[in-house]
């Protein structure tokens, strides 16, 4: 018990100081080569703070723990589109750009309505027995190709950066590394602690990869966004919580479905309504009262949503 404690403080500290150096490393290079920062936050950022999420799932999936595999994906998209979205915006109003609200956002819609594909007949609660095989891995990999494809014509088309004076290449490029490497290593620890410490209590395995393995390999992705849209880079802090749900989805379950089939046995038709409620969610609260922004007030909505979907899955744990 003493172990998992001291593995939940250390891996903490290790995220949220990994997040910081991530942060100022990628925006860094946004600023220095004159690229978005959106596409940094689409691409370097989201897979960094998304490699916790496929070590955790790669491994669950090898060692037979399908429940863990697939329940920290779910559980991580669900809690980055709630949890830290809200918390984001209810630090400081989340602002894009109007080209972001017709692109990146039903893109990841997209991500949630093609796991849902793949999952077969799961909406209708015919989750047992059920599989992500391999030609469903293999779809979702087809689905992350075109995103890839997509994310580099899009370049050189976004907002640039006009925030603090850019820093060299070489200090860009050391806070990156070390800031992924604090993230990977706090998150692995975190996630073994928070684990460890659940098994005690006697919650079941896809309660556990739902909720605290998926919370916490997604730390990174909270302290990343939260880190970036208190320094003003929003477009950091929104792309990277778009970005890796996309990458859950199409790159991370995707190789864990070619790798070996996912079992849907022990989850619920409730687990992808929430996942799809709160992908539908991101896109309804960004259009309301015809603005590109996520308020104060709709940050704490996505965040009582996150609360109640916990509660009631403890409560029926």
């Amino acid at each position: 018990m003493i172990l998992s404690v001291v593995c939940l403080v250390i891996g903490l500290v290790l995220v949220i100081l990994g997040a910081d150096w991530l942060t100022k490393g990628a925006s860094g290079i946004a600023r220095r080569f004159g690229i978005s920062e959106l596409v940094i936050g689409l691409t370097i950022v989201a897979l960094g703070t998304s490699l916790p999420e496929l070590v955790i799932s790669l491994g669950s999936a090898l060692k037979g723990s399908p429940g863990l595999a697939l329940g920290n994906i779910l559980g991580s998209n669900i809690f980055n589109g709630l949890f830290i979205l809200g918390v984001t915006a209810i630090i400081t109003p989340i602002y894009f750009s109007a080209k972001m609200l017709s692109r990146e956002i039903p893109f990841n819609l997209l991500a949630t309505v093609a796991l849902i594909l793949v999952s077969g007949n799961i909406l209708l609660g015919e989750a047992n027995g059920g599989f992500i095989t391999l030609n469903g891995g293999l779809l979702l990999l087809c689905f992350l190709l075109v995103f890839i494809r997509y994310t580099f014509s899009i370049t050189n088309d976004g907002e640039e950066s006009d925030c603090e004076a850019p820093i060299t290449i070489g200090k860009a490029i050391l806070f990156i590394v070390a800031g992924l490497a604090g993230l990977i290593f706090g998150g692995n620890l975190f996630v073994d602690g928070a684990t460890e410490f659940a098994r005690m209590c006697g919650l079941s395995e896809a309660v556990i990869g739902i909720t605290i393995v998926s919370a916490g390999s997604s730390l990174p992705e909270l302290a990343v966004s939260v880190n970036a849209a208190r320094k003003g880079n929003v477009g950091i802090a929104l792309g990277n919580v778009l970005g890796s749900n996309i990458l859950n989805i199409f790159f991370i379950l995707g190789c864990c479905a070619t790798i070996t089939p996912i079992s849907l046995n022990g989850f619920s038709p409730v687990d992808f309504y929430v996942l799809l409620f709160s992908s539908l969610l991101i896109y309804i609260v960004t259009r309301f009262g015809g603005k590109a922004v996520i308020k104060r007030i709709e940050g704490v909505i996505l965040v009582a949503v996150y609360i109640a979907y916990t509660t009631y899955l403890i409560m029926n744990a």
